[in-house]
């Protein structure tokens, strides 16, 4: 039987078609506009029985022995009474606020976020904490202090798409197959990218830019349309305002003077800004490559404003605003005692620009545990995520989830950061649970994540395992829903839709036509109701009111003041579309489909430093040492080198966030520099 759901296998959340019989997923096929024979292989959705019916699963909850000799198994009932038990003793001697809730991507952003939030404000933390400082939340930040809300590429009806710092041949085939298709129909693409992707070999425009510098960029650019009456003027004039202030500030960064600092030349910068600006409508597609660096706020900013300038802005073929659907905010935020300071406390505009986003700067559960800055965590839970190897600095993360006193872990597999924990909850795969996701509720259409077969073995979905949670810290009248459906329809009541409706429409529900142009009818959701160039919510924070508006500040790149001694400028690999950050590398046919942890270093150094393609080599920064196998590639210019990102579970001595930091964080959004830094080499 072929049913209609959503893969979660990564963050894309592809509509696809599971085949089911007597109960079990048999394949998985991914739903496009091209027909079979031209779209996208997925990997991941490919090996879906295999990552399903995995013998490494976690099937059953696992309490840690006693002696600390490792784990014994338990059933669901002591499980979650002794969960319960260490958030009531916590709570009792330090305080509500010292137990925390660390979310990882695996479970996606929609009800899977709002549910734990729920909790942890019923229970008194306001410490429900993200990983969005460093991935997508920071960006949605910077686009919506700008024009209110994220802006959606619809590259596959542009003339021009700039690709900025993304590779979506590795992280959203959909988003892929539009770029594609749009090129073969005539659309000028620019990729913007220090490394030699796929796209980028298809690019009529590849800029191989220095890592961290899109900042530079983007204000070169600006100020090259600006200069040159590439503007849209009567968008600027009707729905913007500090257009003044903007060009005053761009005027600090013409092409010439950028140019060299950022390893582009002077036609280069202008090339970009006029194919931008003339070749309507145009779109751009920013990505994570922009995400890992301490600018990301200012940078995103500043390509955000590039839309506005040239009236790309909500128009088809450029980057649109969003039609959102109406729901029920259920994270009960006003249930917090007045005053909850979060650990995040830092980063107020951050902390509080959306309804829902909540709090996301995790280095800051590392603080906490290990300098009980602002206050001690005794208490962190996991969920659907692996710090060990996916945050910053990975020895200084080692130590705190040592140190914290309880841990507990909701995974599918056994981690590096579960071999620490004291219980292990056992979580299923998408494939088995219904859940409504952020990407069916932040723009038509609606599509639901339908669970097609049963849980495997005794796992149990997100939402089951934290409204069971809830109900044994006594909040049993705030989780009153005993199905995901009830919960959803809940949520869902605004909007007038339900969870059969959904199923009834498995393609896709629309509430509303697809709209442009919707500033002519409503304002921008920002204080002035325009697009800001300047924002006074920032000014009045000490924050630039116009993106690079006091410099670039200190070098983005990690350990640059000590490059005497670290020569070679790292950069943290691409995304494999064979894995989701460091998932699924139990899975045999995954491995054998690719590379395993490589270091891609250019010929020309390979060949003065005496590396052979297959060496082991060290590398090192201040932070720690790793080993990887050489893989000699044009891909990478002199002088750098692309390490694989992920590898930690998979082999603790190929762990790439040995090497990086989380002490220098950006001021708005806490995003610290690992995407890029500086090292040294050597043959093991």
């Amino acid at each position: 039987m072929i049913h209609d759901t959503v893969c979660r296998l990564c963050s894309s959340c592809c509509p696809i078609e599971a085949e089911v019989i007597d109960n079990r997923l048999i394949a998985a096929r991914r739903k496009s506009f091209l027909a079979p024979e031209k779209r996208l292989a997925c990997a991941k959705l490919n090996a879906a029985p295999e990552i399903v019916y995995s013998p490494e699963r976690l099937t059953t909850p696992l309490i840690k022995k006693r002696d600390g000799s490792g784990f014994r198994q338990a059933s669901w009932e002591e499980a979650l009474n002794l969960v319960a038990q260490q958030f009531i003793r916590h709570r009792e001697i330090s305080g509500a606020r010292s137990v925390a809730w660390l979310r990882g991507m695996a479970a996606d952003w929609g009800a899977p976020w709002d549910y734990p939030n729920r909790l942890m404000h019923l229970f008194g933390s306001p410490n429900t904490i993200g990983n969005g400082s460093i991935c997508f939340v920071a960006r949605d930040f910077a686009h919506s202090y700008t024009y209110g809300a994220m802006a959606f590429p619809e590259a596959k009806n542009a003339r021009c798409i700039i690709v900025w710092g993304k590779n979506d041949g590795n992280t959203a085939l959909g988003a892929a197959e539009g770029i594609h298709w749009a090129k073969e129909h005539g659309a000028t693409l620019v990729v913007i990218d220090p490394v030699q992707t796929a796209l980028a070999r298809k690019a009529d425009l590849w800029l191989q830019i220095k890592p961290g510098y899109d900042g530079l960029l983007a204000m070169a650019m600006i100020n090259e349309i600006i200069t040159n009456n590439l503007i849209d003027v009567d968008f600027i004039e009707k729905h913007t305002l500090g257009f003044e202030e903007l060009r005053k500030v761009a005027a600090q960064y013409p092409a010439e003077a950028v140019a060299d600092a950022i390893w582009l030349t002077t036609d280069q910068i202008r090339q970009v800004a006029r194919l931008y600006a003339t070749a309507k409508p145009a779109a751009i597609v920013d990505g994570n490559g922009l995400d890992m660096h301490r600018e990301v706020f200012d940078t995103t900013r500043a390509i955000a404003m590039l839309r506005a300038l040239t009236g790309n802005l909500d128009k088809p073929g450029g980057d649109v605003l969003p039609q959102p659907i109406p729901v029920r905010n259920i994270q009960m935020k006003d249930r917090l005692p007045e005053g909850a300071l979060p650990i995040t406390h830092r980063y107020p505009l951050f902390n509080t620009f959306s309804e829902t986003w909540g709090n996301q700067v995790q280095g800051c559960v590392v603080d906490a545990i290990l300098e009980g800055s602002p206050y001690p965590l005794k208490m962190v839970v996991v969920q659907s995520g692996n710090p060990l190897v996916t945050m910053a600095d990975s020895n200084r993360t080692r130590e705190a989830f040592t140190k914290v006193e309880t841990l507990v872990v909701i995974d599918l597999f056994m981690t590096e950061t579960a071999k620490l924990a004291d219980v292990i909850l056992p979580a299923t795969t998408g494939f088995e649970k219904t859940q409504l996701n952020r990407s069916s509720i932040r723009n038509n259409p609606m599509f639901l994540q339908n669970a097609v077969i049963a849980p495997v073995g005794d796992s149990w979905p997100d939402w089951k395992i934290v409204f069971e949670l809830g109900r044994r810290l006594g909040f049993a009248a705030e989780f009153p829903w005993q199905t995901a459906e009830e919960a959803i329809d809940y949520q869902l009541e605004p909007a007038g839709v339900t969870v059969e409706q959904l199923r009834q429409n498995g393609k896709g529900l629309r509430l509303e036509e697809l709209c442009y142009e919707k500033y002519t009818k409503q304002r921008f959701n920002t204080p002035s109701g325009k697009v800001e160039f300047f924002s006074a919510r920032l000014a009045e924070a000490g924050l630039p009111g116009v993106p690079f508006a006091n410099g670039m500040g200190d070098d983005p790149i990690s350990f640059a003041d000590r490059s005497a001694e670290y020569p070679v400028l790292g950069i943290s690999g691409s995304r494999d579309i064979r894995f989701t950050n460091s998932q699924f590398r139990t899975i045999p046919s995954l491995l054998k489909a690719g590379a395993g942890p490589v270091v891609d270093l250019h010929p020309e150094d390979a060949a003065r430093q005496g590396m052979a393609e297959g060496d082991l080599l060290r590398i090192e920064t201040p932070k720690g040492a790793i080993e990887m196998a050489a893989r000699i590639s044009t891909t990478v210019r002199p002088g750098t080198v692309r390490l694989a990102w992920g590898w930690g579970d998979y082999d603790p001595r190929s762990n790439l966030n040995a090497l990086t930091e989380d002490d220098r964080r950006g001021r708005a959004t806490g995003t610290s520099t690992s995407r890029s830094f500086m090292c040294r080499l050597s043959k093991v």
